[in-house]
């Protein structure tokens, strides 16, 4: 017991705090805190008061001298619980006060009796009245912790503070949980990817990939208090289906109190601008609690190749070619229109990687093609790229699905290059595949869904280093999840080379944002899925109006190491570079399993391809192309498949390095200049560096 209360020790007094049931818009709701606790006494006080003057006595006023004396009898006294806090358990409820619950929970019947037995007189002049420390009056200021620097950046280069946002400014938190058997999962992904081993093309459920990355209770438990020590209830938070990711919707000014941080506007030489921080700290106790929390350090643009893609020097593109000889290309054994050296057509894909003649037919296929920055698939567009390039295909559409709020403008003169591109290419080398257009936040949504597409292509991306690793990390782990459940991912590896795409080491862009302006090699994010570089020409070369992405990934941790599938075809192709050739440029992969995933996995032609842009042909290129050229190819791959009764072929690249390699076109002419060099020399090159498709 303590014998002696300490000037302003508290709290004095204390009442039910938890599991209040009111109603909020419209519908009951559980919710709890300290501020449940002090108008539920007020109410006791002010009943007491009721009493007194039914009888002809003042109000009890200043409260604290009563309560430690004459009324101390009128409280239950609790002697079980503590409040841990600063890395301690915090101090014990004890009989007597104590400075966990003070001298308890009143026990009005009690009180009642004792508030007649005296009379009270009016608290002087200037005195407090009904001033509790009320355990700890949580709404008013949040539960004191120490707080430890969780994770802290360089600006990137490009970037610079501009202004302070307003204080109000809504920020979508993103609250990443641990998944601690995600090693588990892992281990799944690799056997059902495996055509060597026993359970190849045994995908998991999404129930049981969710049990996989459920966090462990006491993540979500210290997670979940510490944000109601700020008042945001249970109701205010949005979960993932495993429970590894909330979404709040907050204010600048709350999120910087919880995150011990400043935010600013941030502007991009080019024009776009941020809201971000440099820093941030958590308390110490949440460390091993939270792997992540955006949109805080990440100042990556998620762009579309070259921005968005690279046109022709043509306005338009010319009417396609007819009545010339045909190309036998003798390496391949495949015979193409000669029009395919100047216009890329579907017809020509089909020639050019021996797909002429396939039908269609299996239940269950579809594909994906994801959509970002208002970039919009015009479907009269499609129609006139279908009656021109794929008859069969005229009348038939796609499902467009937005993701919070993400639009679908059919205004002809609004038609995205870079959606159209990716819609008519996919879509018609792929028909009459079903096709979904997932908008915005598509990850999200694909994890959610309990039938994604069985493969899903994607046009964007960004430098490896303009990524935190923490998200970077947690990203990938969310596309382990979907090729566990059989979904095939495919990105475009860039269209800068193995940075930049200068090859003047006088004007070349590509430094390190460690602060030390190191020349680098820039990899493109994301490095762990099946990346697609670029071809052109019959027979097909590296492209050559801009340089296909490739390189080595400069993140090393244990889920970043280059992954066995890779390590004969990285390691074949290092041995055949000059020792020392751009030292201290790129992450060599040539000694150690940690080190250098080598990109991109394969390639696709990539130049010339012959769209309807805003009810006009035009010619425009990039691996933005690529990317989805090949993951039609895939789509027809999965038709085969699924027709004959077996699983869709999942997480690709296992299979891309192994049973798969016989399938490839090995391309062995071309560079991809960048960073003041001419990059790497495909005359050396392994098949794994660049493959078509």
């Amino acid at each position: 017991m303590f014998s002696y209360v300490p000037y302003q020790a508290y709290p004095d007094v204390s009442a039910q705090s938890d599991r209040y049931r009111i109603f909020l818009s419209g519908r009951p709701i559980l919710i709890g805190g300290t501020s449940a606790s002090s108008p539920a006494f007020t109410g006791i006080v002010s009943l007491l008061n009721d009493v007194r003057k039914s009888h002809g006595r003042p109000p009890l006023g200043f409260l604290n001298p009563l309560l430690y004396s004459k009324a101390a009898s009128g409280f239950n006294d609790i002697t079980v619980g503590h409040n841990s806090g600063c890395g301690t358990t915090g101090f014990n409820a004890t009989k007597g006060w104590d400075p966990v619950t003070g001298l308890g929970t009143p026990n009005f019947g009690k009180l009642r009796q004792l508030c007649l037995q005296f009379v009270m007189y009016a608290v002087p002049r200037g005195g407090l009245l009904c001033v509790l420390a009320l355990i700890h009056l949580a709404a008013a200021s949040p539960r004191p912790y120490v707080s430890k620097l969780k994770e802290i950046v360089v600006p990137p280069r490009g970037w610079s503070k501009y202004s302070i946002p307003d204080a109000h400014h809504n920020i979508d938190l993103r609250i990443g949980l641990p998944q601690p058997d995600f090693d588990i999962l892992e281990t799944h992904l690799y056997e059902v990817s495996d055509p060597d081993h026993p359970r190849y093309g045994a995908h998991l459920s999404k129930e049981e990939v969710d049990e996989l990355v459920a966090p462990h209770p006491n993540s979500v438990n210290a997670v979940d208090n510490w944000l109601r020590s700020h008042g945001i209830q249970d109701s205010d938070v949005v979960r993932s289906s495993a429970g590894d990711w909330l979404t709040l919707t907050l204010p600048v000014h709350l999120v910087e109190k919880m995150l011990d941080t400043t935010y600013h506007v941030w502007k991009h030489e080019n024009g776009d601008s941020v809201v971000r921080t440099t820093t941030y700290s958590l308390p110490e106790h949440l460390h091993d609690h939270i792997d992540v929390i955006q949109p805080t350090t990440m100042f990556g643009q998620l762009r579309g190749m070259r921005s968005t893609i690279v046109w022709s020097e043509e306005a338009e593109a010319s009417p396609l070619a007819k009545d010339l000889a045909p190309i036998y290309n003798a390496a391949t054994g495949v015979t193409v229109d000669a029009s395919c050296n100047t216009s890329i057509t579907v017809k020509c894909l089909q020639q050019l990687y021996n797909a002429v003649g396939l039908t269609t037919h299996a239940v269950g296929n579809s594909i994906g093609i994801t959509g970002y920055l208002e970039e919009f698939a015009n479907l009269q567009d499609l129609q006139s790229f279908y009656a021109e390039q794929v008859p069969a295909a005229v009348n038939s559409s796609f499902t467009v699905v937005p993701i919070k709020g993400g639009l679908n403008n059919q205004t002809l003169s609004e038609a995205g290059a870079e959606a159209n591109l990716d819609v008519q290419f996919a879509f018609g080398l792929s028909h009459p595949i079903p096709v979904i257009l997932p908008y915005q936040d598509w990850l999200d949504f694909i994890l959610a869904h309990p039938n994604p597409p069985l493969i899903v292509s994607t046009s964007y991306g960004d430098h490896e280093q303009t990524v935190p690793k923490s998200y970077a990390e947690r990203t990938c782990q969310s596309f382990a999840q979907l090729g566990a459940r059989g979904v095939s991912l495919t990105f475009s590896s860039g269209d800068y080379g193995v940075g930049d795409g200068i090859s003047n080491p006088a004007t070349q862009t590509c430094f390190t944002n460690d602060g030390k302006n190191a020349t680098r090699f820039q990899p493109l994010f994301p490095a762990s899925v099946t990346s697609v570089g670029g071809t052109v020409g019959v027979p097909e070369v590296a492209v050559t109006r801009f340089y296909s992405g490739g390189g080595f990934s400069d993140y090393v941790s244990q889920h970043f190491e280059r992954p066995r599938y890779q390590d004969d075809a990285v390691k074949g192709f290092l041995k055949t570079l000059p020792e020392g050739t751009y030292k201290g440029l790129y992450n060599p992969a040539l000694i150690s399993n940690s080190e250098g995933r080598g990109i991109p996995d394969v390639a696709a032609q990539g130049d010339r391809f012959s769209i309807y842009l805003a009810g006009v042909r035009r010619s425009i290129g990039g691996t933005s192309a690529s990317s989805p050229t090949f993951a039609g190819l895939v789509s027809l791959l999965n038709d085969e498949r699924l027709s004959r009764k077996l699983p869709a072929l999942g997480f690709l690249n296992p299979l891309l390095y192994s049973k798969g390699l016989k399938g490839f076109n090995d391309i062995t002419v071309g560079h991809n200049s960048g960073c003041g060099t001419i990059g790497f020399n495909l005359l050396d090159w392994a098949r794994p560096i660049l493959e078509s498709s």
